[in-house]
């Protein structure tokens, strides 16, 4: 990039105005401050703008309110008011080091890249639900580590939790896709970008801190969520399906089965699903040195699969079998 790099950061926020507090206190401690933040409100009830104008003294800080239409269409929102060139995204449960900044204007300044993403981790002050619930996003035994930050061998899919990206990929794509889909707009996002010719990379040192859900029920709709639209942008970009996205539906059946066979038959039908919770116990107790931490990490763990899992079969069904189209994108692209 010739031109000298000047970043906006762009934070949709709904309804969230203690994670947002946490989020500017985080933003404000950066070691490189020469960002400007652009705030898009998007419809709360309970809105940030007070929160916001105690941060002007230390943040170059923008704040717009627009009525709801989701995480997506805010993005694009704050894109077309940032006076930036190169546009960073942050989800509103994040915390960000006070070297993230420094670490990605180094990154970009010595080695430039189109698009990045960063992995995402807990704190040591996160509560051990949360703690639990980041190993089960992030473990090799559950997402096989893409999310904490194990590099693929097929192109790296950033997401928008942790994301940046030039303007030349704005001008190009428009932003991201004008849907109500939530979640998985950002991985139709990244497809899009790197369809178009566009460079993608991780960036190990730009992490963040995610707090994430506050309870299982929240936690299983979150996943749900990701299994059901992983499906939907299968079926719109056939070629960025992976066999492994089967796997935790299969999990989910095999699991059940095991567990019937095993009562109903013999113990050794449910070998299987007890040495991968000893693995998982064992991985997680051995990362955490937390007895409680690991308990509640093979909870989520389990919890994380079978969501995925169902709501991967759930789309399957209400496609394939009831004809229906939740989000009226089966029959037209993301981008028309």
């Amino acid at each position: 990039m010739s031109e000298e790099i000047k970043f906006s950061i762009i934070i949709p926020v709904y309804n969230r105005p203690d994670e947002m507090k946490e989020l500017l206190d985080s933003l404000s401690g950066q070691t490189f401050k020469d960002f400007e933040l652009v705030v898009v409100e998007d419809g709360s009830s309970i809105k940030s703008e007070e929160l916001c104008d105690s941060y002007r003294d230390r943040i170059n800080i923008s704040y717009f309110y627009k009525q709801n239409e989701g995480p997506s269409i805010g993005r694009n929102y704050g894109l077309a008011r940032a006076k930036g060139n190169y546009f960073l995204f942050f989800d509103s449960d994040c915390i960000l080091p006070a070297h993230y900044m420094e670490t990605i204007h180094r990154e970009l300044t010595d080695n430039f890249v189109d698009c990045y993403g960063g992995p995402d981790g807990a704190m040591d002050d996160f509560s051990d639900f949360q703690k639990a619930v980041s190993y089960a996003m992030t473990s090799f035994f559950t997402t096989g580590g893409i999310r904490g930050g194990k590099q693929q061998v097929h192109k790296f899919h950033p997401r928008s939790f942790n994301l940046g990206f030039s303007k030349a990929v704005y001008e190009n794509t428009g932003g991201f896709p004008v849907t109500t889909m939530h979640p998985g707009e950002d991985m139709v996002f990244a497809i899009e970008v790197i369809k178009r010719g566009f460079e993608t990379r991780l960036v190990h040192d730009a992490y963040v801190f995610h707090k994430r859900r506050i309870s299982f029920k929240k936690f299983y709709k979150q996943v749900f969520g990701f299994g059901k639209t992983r499906y939907i942008i299968s079926k719109h970009y056939p070629e960025t399906f992976k066999i492994f996205f089967l796997f935790p539906s299969l999990f989910a059946i095999g699991t059940i089965g095991a567990i019937v066979l095993g009562i109903a038959v013999h113990r050794i039908f449910a070998f299987p699903v007890l040495l991968y919770a000893f693995l998982v116990f064992a991985d997680a107790l051995t990362k955490s040195k937390s007895f409680a931490i690991a308990i509640k990490a093979l909870a989520a763990s389990f919890v994380q699969l079978f969501a995925y899992g169902i709501g991967f079969m759930d789309a399957i069904w209400k496609h394939k079998v009831l004809g229906q189209d939740e989000f009226g994108v089966f029959g037209k692209g993301f981008y028309e």
